[in-house]
């Protein structure tokens, strides 16, 4: 039987795997091979990918410590996870949790995402053969006994239809929003561009509105982030975004912000398209306190100084860097497969 101090020195040495320097040229060749099959996926943002989950998911005292949180289950059962595919081995998270569970994992990689995923279980399963009879990639979930599955707002009442007769996990769409007091330093305005602008925005821990004081000048924010100027600029599926954004927003005669690669507009709306951050004026934090609370259910993090106050804030440059316990939608992934 595989027990989970052997499941946990498995994925320890996955970590091991991908940040040895000896073997970065294999860790190369996997994002190469994950940007052919889907262009947002640069190499750069793929390595990056892989190694913060190698340093947040795989180290050997956080993971050890998170794992013995949680009871065994009192038996093994199929768990059909349906993964995301927006960021690069976005679904490695529930995998974990599924195999460090000790239940059997049925995948349904995203068509988006399936160069990745595979090659890190497959990979995984290298570093511990028993792992084979605890993974499996299939095209169909009639076999699962519970369901973790995640996509659009549409696709999750597709999902409630056919999994709800079984214990489910369903997510739905979710953002990030940042809040500013303009008292942010260069530095922290370089990383709350990086919060936006990191995977193209695709992530739902990326930054999609900005909530500003009235009569915010966005111009040292513009000036800070330039120095990413080159990375979107090039990459052609993301300029073609800000290109037609730009063009709706001027036939519309929409008031907006350009510095060439990311426009900012003001709008009520959370979600943003790819090459727009949305912003909307606070007149008082306590007033936004509520605003924020009021929209908890379609907010999956919020960036900001400890000047804020606002519960739960991460610091700039961090909504992309995630802990074991930073479950999506804040449903403890973990304790349901715990319970079932």
């Amino acid at each position: 039987m595989l027990n989970r101090p052997r499941r946990i020195a498995a994925f320890i040495n996955l970590g091991k795997f991908i940040t040895d320097a000896q073997n970065q040229h294999i860790i190369q060749e996997w994002a190469t091979a994950a940007h052919r099959r889907n262009n947002w996926f640069t190499p750069e943002s793929t390595i990056s990918a892989l190694h913060a989950i190698a340093a947040r998911f795989l180290s050997e005292g956080p993971l050890t410590a998170w794992a013995a949180s949680y009871p065994e289950p009192v038996s093994s059962r199929k768990i059909g996870l349906v993964m995301a595919g927006n960021i690069p081995a976005v679904g490695f998270h529930d995998a974990l949790c599924v195999l460090i569970s000790g239940h059997i994992l049925l995948a349904k990689p995203s068509t988006d995402d399936q160069v990745l995923i595979l090659t890190l279980l497959e990979k995984l399963v290298e570093l511990e053969p028993a792992f084979q009879e605890y993974i499996r990639f299939v095209e169909r979930l009639n076999d699962a006994d519970a369901y973790i599955a995640t996509g659009s707002n549409n696709t999750a009442r597709y999902f409630h239809y056919y999994f709800s007769k079984k214990p489910n996990i369903i997510r739905r769409n979710r953002t990030s929003v940042a809040v500013l007091t303009g008292d942010e330093t260069d530095d922290a305005l370089l990383a709350l561009g990086q919060d936006a602008l990191q995977y193209f925005g695709l992530g739902c821990r990326n930054v999609s509105k900005v909530f500003v004081p009235e009569g915010y000048d966005f111009t040292r924010f513009y000036e800070n982030i330039e120095v990413l100027a080159g990375k979107y600029l090039n990459h052609h599926k993301y300029f073609n975004n800000y290109e037609y954004n730009k063009s709706v927003m001027l036939v519309n005669r929409t008031p907006h912000q350009d510095n060439g690669f990311l426009l900012i507009t003001q709008s009520p709306a959370l979600v943003s398209p790819i090459s727009v951050l949305h912003f909307e004026h606070y007149t008082s934090m306590d007033k936004l306190k509520v605003t924020l609370a009021d929209a908890s259910e379609q907010i999956q993090c919020i960036a900001g100084s400890n000047a804020t106050g606002i519960p739960g804030a991460v610091p700039f440059g961090s909504t992309q860097e995630p802990e074991l316990t930073d479950y999506a939608d804040a449903v403890d992934t973990m304790a349901f497969l715990a319970g079932l």
